[in-house]
């Protein structure tokens, strides 16, 4: 990592640490669950060598940003995520300069919304792994997919407090990185209550895949370990709240420029109705201005550290259209 610059914008209430390199058009990455900056260490030098300036926060809740209330969810919601972002755009851009925008997970959700609340800031957007998903009058994510899948659906077991970090405390911080990075079942994952991993339970060991290292281990598990986990799960606890403040934009549109890639053994591929979504023709209306939608062959969630040299060329090809 090399090269690679750290530094802190006070914005929004919190102290974001920032990753970036390079000079040149800037390119926001935002990571997802449960991240850093650091997932993005691929594309920041290799966009760095192509002539962008690659910058990468650690979002609210995560590593080295620091401020966020970790015992009041109601602070996780949407638009403060949006709002933490615009923080690092006011602070890394001159007036009137657009960014691109490149998101993964609970950072594309975040790279979606910021696209619907303020698409004068962002010139053209690459999400990966969730795609948009417009508001809906039957209720939040979490609830639909306890609805789908049951109470020992991961993102029912987070909506309690305390009660998946009591869990994952059984834990090192080493083995919860390992189990979730190195998950790629396209089935969604469980915890039933006192097992952990239902696909990997307890101290099971874990195989790494070729493309994370255990030192790459380290430096999420350290991360990890220094925070806890509870910023990263109120992301989920206020899935309900999100959904409540965000009807206004009930049938509103993305109107920005974007690629999506997605792995075909991602575990949100296969989420009820959203393989037909990504693939069929509703993506497209929901974001007029998409241009191409990538499924990866044999590729799991963790896209952009699986197959970085793949998504790399098609950010490029994607940046160099403007």
């Amino acid at each position: 990592m090399e090269g690679i610059e750290h530094k802190t914008i006070t914005a929004n209430g919190l102290n974001i640490h920032i990753a970036q390199k390079g000079e040149g058009p800037i390119v926001l990455f935002i990571h997802g669950f449960p991240e850093l900056w650091y997932s993005w260490r691929h594309q920041i030098l290799f966009l760095a060598d192509h002539g962008y300036r690659a910058v990468a926060p650690d979002l609210r809740g995560y590593g080295d940003t620091t401020g966020a209330p970790l015992n009041d969810p109601t602070k996780f919601t949407i638009h403060h995520l949006v709002g933490d972002m615009i923080g690092v755009l006011d602070a890394i851009t001159k007036d009137g300069e657009k960014v691109f925008v490149v998101g993964h997970d609970w950072g594309a959700i975040i790279a979606w919304h910021l696209c619907l609340f303020r698409p004068d800031r962002v010139m053209g957007l690459v999400n990966m792994s969730v795609p948009f998903l417009p508001w809906n009058p039957n209720g939040d994510m979490a609830t639909m997919l306890k609805n789908a899948y049951g109470e020992d659906h991961y993102m029912s077991r987070f909506q309690e407090p305390g009660d998946i970090e009591a869990e994952l405390g059984k834990m090192s911080a080493e083995t919860v990185m390992k189990k979730f990075l190195a998950y790629r079942d396209p089935d969604q994952i469980y915890f039933p209550k006192g097992k952990g991993f239902r696909y990997s339970p307890g101290d099971t060991p874990v195989t790494l895949p070729s493309w994370l290292s255990e030192e790459d281990v380290q430096y999420f598990a350290s991360s990890l370990q220094k925070t806890g986990i509870t910023g990263a799960i109120n992301y989920y606890r206020a899935f309900r709240l999100s959904w409540e403040l965000t009807a206004a934009w009930k049938g509103v549109k993305v109107m920005v420029p974007t690629k999506f890639i997605i792995g075909d053994h991602d575990l949100t591929y296969h989420m009820p109705g959203l393989k037909d979504y990504i693939v069929g023709d509703e993506f497209k209306k929901d974001v007029p201005l998409l241009e191409k939608v990538v499924v990866m062959e044999g590729v799991a969630h963790f896209v952009n550290q699986e197959k970085p040299d793949q998504v790399n060329k098609h950010l490029i090809d994607f940046l160099q259209k403007f």
